[in-house]
């Protein structure tokens, strides 16, 4: 079982509310964020662009805009090798514009997730080189590809290198030394030697650094470099990087950039998606619209995206934009489908001692490993790969909890890998069918953690009783936003709490809504999104059937029970309520 851990981290949060204009319950927040020092707390709540470290800082940075700039004055042929993920396509995306606007002979290739596979392969080089290719660029990839990069050097190609992802090492007698390409240069916050200070950019935020200087050395306005940030903050959001420091500058930043953004098919795919540009969020770029930007990668090419991040005809975005959203929705029933698989798969035993699920599911098909995987962390609270027949072996993806470096538990099995990559949250793999239960023997026989030490914490900012909450501490939280990795929605906790009344709602009556009766009797609304099932067995078993029909039917009851909550504001026929919404119970 989950344990419920409330901070307890200590500071003056009346002089932080009083210095920041805050509820205290906010300065609290922001102290459990690890937020720390008046000018920390200055730049969390208001940080700009100006906050943003030296992009010259980065290992390799100055060379790689060096020699891109002799290769654009030498009208060489330059070729932009992305991936087929949000970041991918996003830094293709920013890449190309950025290049054609300062005149280079450039194109892009994305790679096909299941013809070619992740990032610089063999194949796309080749293909490069008979088109006459002097110089490759990658972005989102490139920091594995030891052998392919060799492989262009051999053939005089120049090869440029921005990646984000972690850098490959060998370890020996218990020293680690960075496994290192070819590639005439390299811009990755993640090299050992890099000075950069703030490492978790995503690709797309290496790739806008990099125009950042590229557009400095041709003396050009910087706010066109800024004019990119709807970009980069959405792979931020869509690649779950962590909102911290940098990044959460940069998705604000690129927030207020795509509510009057000139690009047309961002335009299509929000009206696709019946997202407002006044409204969005960074919850819209994780939930919806960057999943219709994935699923082009997983089903069909991811190019169909890029092209309607390239297109200027309103009328090829709109079809492209209503595309994406009709596959998305195909994506959506092939993983729903995919974890009822998966979920059979852990229910038929043995794997009730495993810390790291690896699951086999040879049918389901490759693209939505990933998203299957994520769905069955949630549920069993471990990390979890998810392994599927693809066209050349296996291939699979993993997700991972916070205390459990995926990436890094990898490398110690590298030998049974043909190629495998990712960061300690998450990772890809390709390896024979015949390794694949050596793998999942491996993995768990050298995990550190136990099965209770690799389920994640529920970390709560505070005790707050539920009549507490009020609207105006709900539009105090915006001053948090972006919400996400490393700066969650906050979490408060209450306990013997008692229930007015409970009702199913939503076309499959599988949303619960409750009126919770605060300390001092007052009715508060709660939803729960969870499942409704599993919450009234745990009532039914430790209260009584009756007491929960009591319940349902608005009657007086016995029930009484703690919730950890988050408050929001519930916007219906243009009045503002506040709503509690239930995430954990006991």
């Amino acid at each position: 079982m989950r344990q419920w851990m409330v901070a307890a981290k200590k500071a003056d949060f009346y002089a932080i509310a009083e210095k920041f204009h805050v509820d205290p319950v906010v300065a609290r927040i922001i102290r459990n964020r690890e937020v720390i020092g008046e000018k920390n707390i200055r730049i969390y709540l208001g940080g700009n662009l100006s906050d943003l470290s030296d992009p010259h800082q980065m290992k390799d940075m100055d060379r790689l805009v060096e020699i891109l700039a002799q290769k654009i004055r030498k009208q060489v042929h330059i070729r932009i090798i992305g991936d087929y993920d949000v970041d991918g396509v996003t830094s293709s995306h920013l890449f190309l514009t950025a290049l054609r606007r300062v005149g280079a002979k450039v194109d892009v290739v994305i790679p096909h997730r299941i013809q070619d596979g992740y990032g610089l392969s063999l194949h796309l080089l080749q293909q490069a080189k008979e088109d006459g290719v002097d110089t490759i660029l990658t972005c989102d990839n490139g920091i594995a590809a030891i052998d392919e990069i060799a492989w262009a050097k051999a053939q005089k190609m120049t090869v440029l290198v921005t990646d984000h992802h972690a850098v490959p090492f060998e370890e020996h007698e218990g020293r680690r030394t960075e496994k290192k390409s070819l590639a005439d240069a390299v811009v990755n916050p993640h090299q050992q030697d890099c000075g950069y200070p703030y490492k978790e950019l995503c690709g797309a935020g290496v790739a806008w650094n990099v125009i950042r200087v590229l557009y400095e050395n041709y003396d050009m306005d910087k706010r066109e470099a800024e004019d990119l940030l709807d970009f980069v903050a959405m792979a931020t959001v869509c690649d779950v990087m962590s909102l911290t420091g940098e990044n959460r500058i940069l998705v604000k930043e690129g927030l207020k950039r795509i509510r009057h953004t000139k690009n047309i098919g961002l335009q299509a795919l929000m009206q696709a998606c019946n997202v407002q540009p006044e409204n969005i969020s960074a919850y819209h770029f994780g939930y919806v619209l960057g999943p219709c930007v994935n699923a082009t990668g997983r089903l069909d090419t991811a190019r169909h995206a890029l092209r309607l991040f390239e297109t200027g005809q309103e009328t090829e975005a709109e079809e492209i934009a209503r595309d994406l959203v009709d596959l998305n929705q195909e994506r959506k029933e092939l993983t729903l489908q995919g974890v009822e698989m998966a979920k059979k798969l852990c229910e038929e035993g043995g794997y009730e001692n495993d810390p790291v699920l690896v699951l086999f599911l040879p049918d389901v098909h490759e693209s939505i490993a990933g998203l299957i995987a994520g769905r069955i962390r949630e549920m069993y609270n471990r990390p979890v790969f998810v392994l599927t027949r693809g066209e050349e072996g296996v291939k699979g993806s993993g997700r991972s909890t916070e205390n459990y470096s995926m990436y890094e538990n990898m490398c110690g099995c590298a030998e049974l890998f043909t190629k495998f990559g990712g960061h300690p949250m998450a990772a890809g793999l390709s390896l024979p069918e015949e390794n694949v239960e050596k793998f999942r023997r491996k993995i768990n026989e050298n995990c550190p953690l136990t099965v209770e030490e690799v389920c994640p914490d529920i970390h709560i900012d505070m005790a707050m009783p539920v009549g507490y909450a009020s609207t105006e501490l709900v539009h105090q939280f915006a001053l948090l936003e972006p919400f996400g990795k490393d700066n969650p929605s906050p979490l408060f906790a209450d306990r013997n709490l008692s229930i007015s009344r409970m009702w199913l709602i939503g076309k499959n009556r599988n949303v619960l809504r409750m009126s919770v009766l605060s300390e001092y009797g007052q009715p508060v609304p709660v939803i729960f999104f969870g499942d409704v099932e599993t919450l009234f067995a745990y009532f039914t078993e430790k209260f009584g059937q009756e007491e929960v029909e009591n319940a349902l039917h608005g009657r007086k009851n016995r029930i009484l029970f703690s919730m950890v909550y988050t408050a929001k504001i519930d916007f219906y026929q243009g009045n503002e309520n506040l709503q509690l919404e239930m995430k954990y119970y006991r």
